[in-house]
């Protein structure tokens, strides 16, 4: 969770100097991040929304890699294809972010369905925000689940926040958890800031989806303490002194701490090493990802057909003609 939290400061800073386009950070919800993760293992399948890309590192991808997707480089998975914070890695089962809000919650369905139709003995988990919930392919997915027995968690970050649209506007049950029963859905609320109580819950979730071939709903209450993005000022739609208030009294890394600090595993010397530490480490993965080369332009056109059709071909040379009549308006390491 330090890592996490050391990540999101550095790679905030580097958006807001310019360095890359577009980042948001998970501040508030590193429980959910890394207890969920702990919970699993590596041959579940993840189907991330935008905010748990500490479950990515739990499972091993380096602050090198983070960097290299973030500044779209040759490096990065998605060859530069996609925003900063959509990561995705084959090597350890979790699927591509997706900007388009809900869409991987039936996806997940599908390839939970595919697990019990091969008899793995592993599950599929998904995350979405209470902002999912509102889209149809939620409910659609929990249906599906349901009628199909398949071992899936749906779980929801109830952070109180869809970007600026509280819960209050979105719906008027019982938060999330009660949705799941009318589906025919084992459900549970959780404190999405106590790091046992997350894991306890998942741990026990994955059992009852693998081995009873049934879908879980978990609800995680929790609050997103950052903005939900570095194009979005939270202040404009809710009080500073709200967010100070869970920044403070309920921080899900400082609660953690004290348990641990209790057992006499951790103390703030250990900690102040760590950070300091970790925050070498990313401005040296950044310093490297930002010199690296971009992937080269028709990188652009691949990965989608066997064969480029016709118009794809036509849209690649269009490009190459425009980069060289108008050289000034493209950056200059872009391989052509």
């Amino acid at each position: 969770m330090v890592t996490l939290q050391t990540m999101d400061s550095v790679f905030y800073e580097a958006q807001r100097q310019g360095r890359i386009s577009f980042y948001a950070t998970t501040i508030g919800e590193e429980a959910i991040n890394i207890a969920s993760a702990a919970a699993l293992t590596i041959d579940d399948l993840v189907f991330p929304q935008y905010r748990e890309p500490g479950v990515l590192l739990w499972r091993g991808f380096s602050l090198q890699e983070f960097a290299n997707q973030c500044f779209g480089n040759k490096d990065d998975y998605g060859k530069g294809r996609q925003m900063p914070i959509h990561y995705g890695s084959h090597k350890h089962n979790y699927f591509t972010v997706a900007a388009t809000i809900a869409t991987q919650i039936p996806h997940a369905v599908g390839a939970a369905y595919s697990l019990k139709m091969d008899r793995k003995k592993a599950c599929v988990i998904t995350y979405f925000g209470d902002g999912g919930t509102s889209e149809g392919d939620f409910h659609a997915a929990l249906n599906f689940a349901a009628v199909m027995e398949v071992p899936v968690i749906f779980f929801c970050r109830n952070n109180g926040w869809a970007i600026s649209t509280p819960t209050s506007d979105q719906f008027r049950s019982d938060g999330v958890v009660v949705k799941g029963p009318a589906y025919g859905v084992r459900s549970i609320r959780v404190d999405g800031n106590d790091t046992l109580a997350i894991y306890t819950a998942v741990h026990a979730a994955r059992e009852m989806a693998i081995s009873e071939n049934r879908p879980i709903l978990i609800e995680a209450l929790t609050y997103r303490v950052g903005h939900h993005s570095t194009s979005d000022d939270s202040t404009k739609y809710r009080p500073v002194d709200e967010i100070e208030w869970w920044r403070s009294a309920r921080d899900p890394v400082a609660r953690f701490r004290k348990w641990i600090e209790s057992n006499g595993w951790w103390c703030s010397e250990d900690e102040s090493e760590l950070r300091t530490s970790v925050r070498k480490q990313m401005l040296h993965a950044i310093q490297v990802a930002e010199k690296a080369d971009k992937p080269p332009i028709a990188e652009l056109f691949t990965d989608v057909y066997n064969v480029p059709p016709s118009n794809l071909c036509e849209q690649e040379k269009f490009l190459r003609e425009t980069m060289k009549r108008h050289p000034q308006d493209y950056m200059p390491d872009v391989p052509v």
